[in-house]
């Protein structure tokens, strides 16, 4: 019987890359095409979405470590491939272009992208990077962004280097997104917000108090910032079209699960639709505290708090001090094992 199930399984791979071969990007396709092979990922799936959030989030099978994307496009999109681990590689796609993808998923910073020449500007960036100290990158990085600032990932590389850091720098943040936003013919409404989300991060200071606030969480209870009193708390914000901030909120369930009444965790939803994020919660057994009012941006407790992003997050102590914050998924988890050592769990 086992035979029997591991002759099917190859059948059906076999088959899944014929019609993935069949199905490749022609010549006069006008749709963007990605292909790719992985050396090191044999099955498997990957993730795609764009950076502006107007595509939702698409899986990609990968076999045989290979894998094919395709989409039609209207105008150019800058898309983030995630891998199952987070870790992220930026690709550029056009009405009609073919892109091709090859490495080794162990050395993701080393791998080549192809077919514009968006994409292989920005490999050349991400090689040079690989080889450098997180100072060195900061420098590499702003450099880039001063020889490139009408690139479509200018905005990104901002987000990822300068502001979701563990060592974040709104002041050279702001200096380069007013650089961005003069070379273009006029800023667009995603650059003037990430703008203003930057300026707002001025509230939050690592080693200062929590802005204080009094809201409603999604039940229609009260939720006040004097609530958050536990040894750690983590307040986080995400939406259900955000593979990133739901991986993040996977991993406080698990950590709350392990720390008991140490940890705290109140998360803000920006969907418009209430009902669909009750559906989320319910789906993934949350319980925690939420907040989603389906005014997206407008939701009072983010200009309060200074947060700024999809996901974002603060750590904050006992007293309501801020540990740390707008950490990405790993430094938000290893900062929470640094604060609750796990032999103090329960």
């Amino acid at each position: 019987m086992q035979k029997k199930k591991l002759l099917l399984l190859n059948v059906i791979s076999t088959m899944l890359m014929g019609l993935l071969l069949l199905t490749g990007c022609g010549e006069k396709r006008q749709t963007f095409c990605l292909e790719g092979t992985f050396k090191g990922f044999n099955q498997g799936e990957l993730y795609i979405c764009d950076i502006n959030g107007n595509f939702p989030l698409d899986t990609v099978a990968v076999v045989k470590s290979q894998f094919h994307y395709e989409v039609a496009l209207e105008e150019p999109t800058a898309f983030i491939i995630i891998f199952p681990n987070f870790s992220e590689v930026p690709v550029y796609g056009e009405k009609g272009a073919k892109v091709t993808i090859e490495g080794d998923v162990s050395h993701l910073r080393e791998i080549d992208v192809d077919g514009t020449e968006e994409n292989e500007i920005l490999t050349k960036y991400r090689k040079k990077t690989s080889q450098l100290t997180p100072p060195e990158v900061t420098l590499s990085t702003e450099q880039f962004i001063k020889d490139n600032p009408t690139s479509p990932f200018a905005l990104y590389l901002i987000r990822k280097v300068f502001i979701q850091s563990a060592q974040p720098d709104y002041k050279r943040a702001l200096e380069l997104m007013s650089l961005v936003m003069q070379a273009g013919q006029k800023p667009n409404e995603e650059q003037k917000a990430l703008m203003k989300r930057i300026e707002g991060l001025s509230y939050l200071k690592d080693g200062e108090r929590l802005p204080s606030f009094s809201t409603i969480d999604i039940n229609g209870e009260a939720v006040k910032s004097s609530d958050l009193n536990a040894k750690v708390n983590v307040i986080t914000v995400w939406n259900t079209e955000d593979f990133e901030g739901q991986g993040i909120l996977r991993q406080l369930q698990k950590k709350q699960k392990e720390a008991g009444n140490k940890l705290k965790v109140l998360t803000i939803c920006l969907d418009a639709d209430i009902k669909k994020c009750q559906k989320k919660l319910e789906h993934d057994s949350i319980t925690w505290t939420t907040i989603c009012d389906g005014r997206l941006w407008e939701t009072p407790i983010l200009s309060r708090t200074g947060l700024s992003f999809i996901p974002d997050n603060i750590v904050t102590d006992d007293k309501g001090k801020i540990i740390a914050h707008s950490l990405n998924q790993k430094d938000l988890m290893d900062k929470i094992d640094q604060l609750l050592p796990k032999q103090e769990t329960p």
